[in-house]
């Protein structure tokens, strides 16, 4: 998979062309912009409400990394081909002066 920063991850959020996935359990708030919640622990159970489409790119985040690395090498082993991970996850994205927010998820 592919890491990307904060600053990187805003840009992208300026021309979203992808499926951001919030992979962090227990749930503590997510980016806006995120398409789904999924535990990094249900995505194979849950893998039908991921893109059918391989090929597209799917990007994890966790709260600090760990969850979505495992959850960025769960897609992989799914079969998914452009898989981007958040590094450092909500602590990185909050400490480059950015915010969370709350959704009932």
């Amino acid at each position: 998979w592919t890491n990307v920063s904060p600053n990187q991850l805003a840009d992208m959020l300026g021309h979203k062309d992808f499926t951001l996935v919030n992979v962090k359990t227990p749930y503590i708030g997510e980016i806006d912009g995120t398409d789904l919640y999924i535990p990094y622990d249900q995505l194979t159970a849950r893998a039908a409400e991921l893109p059918a489409d391989k090929t597209a790119r799917v990007l994890v985040y966790c709260r600090s990394g760990v969850q979505s690395a495992q959850a960025a090498q769960t897609l992989l082993d799914l079969g998914f081909a452009n898989v981007w991970n958040l590094d450092g996850g909500m602590n990185a994205w909050t400490a480059s002066g950015r915010t969370l927010i709350q959704k009932n998820r």
